[in-house]
């Protein structure tokens, strides 16, 4: 190399090291770039009322760690089996309540229609003879038909919603006693179609792993085909990277569920009806137009009539829903005790039910919520009640800590309505 072409080569050389330096205090700096993205992403997130599920992930998370903590068998695979087919009938009832929440309203009659339906299908079923697959329909029917008699009340007549399902809470109650007669309790076959909806379970431990590696597989196909979506649609989208590590963190979640469940009896029949109930409705809610009617209305009544929406049939619809997975919910719960009593309705179950939809996330006021919010909820709820039993405490502990969480929810709810009012989104 002659001595004029060793200068531009040192420069060349010295160039490349300083860059390959900066690569490598970037690539350093990676990590904790990463975090400090993170970390203001909650910020910016917290102080425009958009938390989400975080708070209720967080706060579940603590409480699993503080029974843990206190009595080692609460994490056990018997345990939470246990807990995931309980967590299902209160479950049903709360996705119910979610639509009737996400239009503004409220409905308390979910618990005795539940008992109804319950009812209704014992009656058929046992008493009458009649073969479980159709009393189980009509058992259902007669929840979709109450809830449309409220809404017809509260969306036609203009009683308040209430008013209509407190009068329901009462009403119905009346019809399941007068239904059940001079039984105060009617048992269902142990080993009929109904009775093995929460005592049946995948015991091939590839059942409970191959359904981890499709809700997996399925979580991030839906994600990345909207994010394409809303890249041609010249909106924000979540990146590659963003998916990945949600799809990530849903694998490893799925997949030490599926280890636990397995060491145990194996995936519950009830879970993966839970699960899919929660992946349709979901599906309704965020990707049809009904969904959008769903929300448009509950962000505002006058904005969705002057947008052509149908507000009285989308009230109704809402109502017919609440009723229909309340008689769901009911089903799943008689079939827990193979039962159904005169007392198979109980206050504590609307509470837990419309508890678990709030808790879970879904506001109060209407246009935010989703059927995740019921799983969240729930788990939050049947988490403490198996806590508590498991430490022998009294149970009046459970409904003191449940109604301070609730209470926690509810002011989140209303901090973060405040927050979207200031950055006027409300």
């Amino acid at each position: 190399m002659t001595s004029g072409e060793s200068g531009p080569a040192r420069k060349a050389e010295a160039a490349e090291a300083d860059q390959r330096g900066a690569r490598t205090a970037a690539a350093r700096r990676a990590p904790a770039h990463a975090v400090g993205r993170g970390v203001e992403l909650l910020k910016r997130r917290y102080h425009s009322g958009e938390l989400g599920s975080v708070p209720v992930v967080l706060g579940l998370f603590l409480i699993w760690a503080v029974f843990q903590t206190v009595n080692s068998h609460f994490l056990s695979p018997r345990n939470l089996s246990n807990l995931s087919v309980d967590i299902v009938g209160t479950g049903m009832i709360a996705v119910g309540v979610i639509f009737v929440l996400l239009v503004g309203e409220i409905d308390l009659s979910v618990a005795s229609v539940s008992g109804l339906a319950a009812a209704t299908f014992a009656v058929l079923s046992v008493n009458q003879g009649m073969p479980e697959l159709p009393a189980l329909v009509l058992a259902v029917l007669c929840g979709t038909a109450v809830g449309a008699v409220h809404g017809f009340f509260f969306a036609k007549v203009g009683v308040h919603s209430f008013v209509v399902t407190l009068a329901g809470l009462l009403g119905w109650y009346g019809l399941m006693l007068y239904i059940m007669g001079t039984y105060g309790t009617i048992n269902i076959d142990d080993r009929g179609l109904v009775a093995k909806l929460t005592n049946f379970y995948f015991n091939d431990i590839a059942a409970a792993y191959g359904f981890a590696a499709l809700g997996a597989a399925g979580y991030f196909l839906a994600s990345w085909l909207g994010a394409r979506r809303r890249h041609r649609a010249g909106v924000p989208y979540r990146s590659p990277a963003e998916i990945g590590l949600r799809t990530g963190v849903l694998a490893v979640v799925g997949f030490a569920a599926a280890a636990l469940l397995n060491q145990f009896q194996g995936l519950p029949l009830a879970l993966l009806i839970f699960l899919v109930v929660l992946v349709g409705l979901d599906y309704v809610l965020r990707r049809t137009a009904y969904g959008r009617m769903i929300f448009a209305l509950g962000g505002g009544v006058e904005a969705a009539r002057r947008a052509g929406l149908s507000v009285a049939l989308v009230r109704i619809s809402a109502f017919m829903m609440s009723g229909t997975m309340a008689a769901i919910g009911g089903i799943f719960l008689a079939s827990r005790i193979s039962s159904v009593s005169q007392t198979s309705v109980s206050n504590y179950l609307l509470m837990n039910a419309i508890a678990a939809a709030v808790i879970g996330g879904t506001s109060l006021f209407g246009g935010r919520g989703s059927t995740w919010s019921a799983l969240l909820g729930v788990l939050v709820i049947q988490s403490i009640a198996s806590g508590v039993a498991l430490m022998g405490i009294q149970a009046a502990v459970q409904f003191m800590i449940t109604g301070g969480v609730l209470l926690i929810a509810v002011v989140i709810d209303s901090l973060s309505r405040k927050a979207q009012k200031a950055h006027g989104r409300v």
